[in-house]
């Protein structure tokens, strides 16, 4: 289906057995066909975020919403059905390389191969997306490095048909230009989806609709690039330290 309008309404959070709330009072919408990059620093509350929107955690108080409707009011597999996520600690199953981007046996080829190709997968393969991956007993198994396997796993965004996706830090293993080429595809891909992704490199927040700044557990600034670059607060100091230093990798 399309993608409606989700809307995070007073929403706190704390571990189970923990007082201590990592997320608190947040609110936040995010419209539909939406890119949106969750920036901060660690421990600011962006992964508990996204974990609360794939319900594997439920909101300790406030509410999430879909379309104005609760997403406990859905079964979880349809509630989970409706993302395409991929996360820092991804994993590769001993399958093919086309399974492993379609998560089943069952795999629409051209679908797959495109997706690889808007994950910038570039490793050629004698068999293609039927090369098995993470055989050693297989003479014709395969060990990919990290950042192929990564894009390996990021292609699983692109494969499957739902209306949003989150990202995780999904390229941790790739370098700052094959991120910057990814988001650029993940954008242009993804026209008919709304997108959550977690960056460290803010290059691909420059990229997004909108950036949503979160410190302490909180939302501490909201907007573009632009607006947040001259409203001179966290994010306009983030983003001043990363060119700095990437000037320095530069010279």
């Amino acid at each position: 289906g399309e993608p409606q309008k989700i809307e995070l309404k007073n929403v706190s959070f704390s571990y189970p057995g923990t007082s201590n709330p990592v997320l608190k009072n947040i609110n936040l919408t995010i419209e539909p066909y939406q890119k949106i990059a969750l920036v901060g620093y660690n421990g600011a509350g962006k992964t508990t975020l996204t974990n609360l929107l794939l319900r594997l955690y439920d909101v300790s108080s406030g509410e999430i919403l879909i379309g104005g409707k609760s997403i406990k009011d859905e079964s979880l597999e349809s509630h989970r059905s409706r993302f395409a996520a991929v996360f820092q600690d991804f994993q590769l199953f001993a399958a093919t390389l086309g399974e492993n981007v379609a998560l089943s046996s069952e795999i629409d080829e051209p679908s797959a191969v495109k997706a690889l190709e808007n994950a910038g997968f570039s490793k050629k393969l004698q068999n293609g997306i039927n090369t098995p991956l993470l055989r050693e007993f297989d003479e014709n198994g395969i060990m990919l490095s990290g950042g192929e396997a990564q894009k390996a796993a990021i292609a699983r965004a692109f494969y499957k048909h739902c209306p949003y996706v989150i990202m995780d830090e999904p390229s941790a293993n790739l370098d700052p230009i094959a991120e910057y080429k990814m988001y650029q595809n993940l954008i242009e891909a993804t026209k008919n989806k709304t997108v959550i992704y977690i960056s460290h490199r803010l290059s691909s927040a420059v990229l997004s609709d909108k950036i949503i700044v979160m410190e302490n557990g909180t939302v501490a600034e909201s907007g573009t690039h632009t607006e947040l670059t001259a409203a001179g607060g966290e994010y306009a100091k983030m983003f001043a330290l990363q060119a700095s230093s990437y000037k320095k990798e530069a010279e």
